[in-house]
């Protein structure tokens, strides 16, 4: 029995592989290692089995991306360092996986038209965390939100400035994208909030 995890990295593989238009169920099938009636077991077609894809590695850069970012925190390291590890594991590494591919835009064109939903429910998920985490710095002290700025806000001008950056034309190297996030949170910080004594 394949469990969920390693059914993901499959199907992943699967379509990093042949893209969304050439993989046929058959395929599928022979790239997750199971029958053809097996995977109609996990589902009912291939837009099925793409949006579980979406939704769950989605899930994981969500879960892995505050993980690593509470435990840059806990090193102590700066707060633009805290958010960049935040991004570069919540969306970087998606980027880097994506730009192996050589259906990359075809990829990502796919989820954007297929999983939009997915795709909004992650937003709003992971916003919602961001912004936990950043009232937990300013209980601690470790950040003073201007007054008209409340941890929702800034949430969502990082998360915002970050899809940004995963979407800018010309395109960048998926090994820079930590650099990108890095000057874009530094912007934010600094316009957003005010120096702790």
């Amino acid at each position: 029995m394949v469990t969920r995890t390693e059914l993901v990295l499959r199907v992943e593989r699967a379509f990093l592989d042949h893209g969304y238009d050439q993989l046929t169920m058959i395929g599928l099938a022979k790239a997750v290692d199971v029958t053809r009636r097996t995977l109609y077991n996990y589902f009912s077609g291939k837009e099925e089995a793409f949006r579980f894809l979406i939704e769950n590695v989605n899930q994981q850069a969500v879960e892995a991306g505050m993980a690593a970012g509470r435990a840059s925190l806990a090193e102590r390291r700066d707060l633009v360092a805290v958010f960049v590890t935040i991004l570069d594991t919540r969306y970087g590494q998606t980027r880097r996986r994506l730009a192996t591919s050589p259906h990359a835009v075809e990829m990502n064109d796919q989820a954007f038209r297929r999983c939009r939903d997915l795709m909004i429910a992650s937003a709003v998920a992971f916003q919602a965390e961001l912004a936990g985490l950043i009232a937990e710095m300013q209980a601690e002290g470790l950040l003073r939100l201007k007054p008209d700025i409340r941890p929702e806000d800034l949430a969502q001008l990082i998360a915002d400035g970050a899809r940004g950056t995963n979407q800018s034309l010309p395109p960048i190297e998926p090994d820079k994208l930590h650099l990108r996030y890095g000057s874009m949170v530094r912007a934010l910080l600094y316009g957003a909030t005010e120096p702790v004594a």
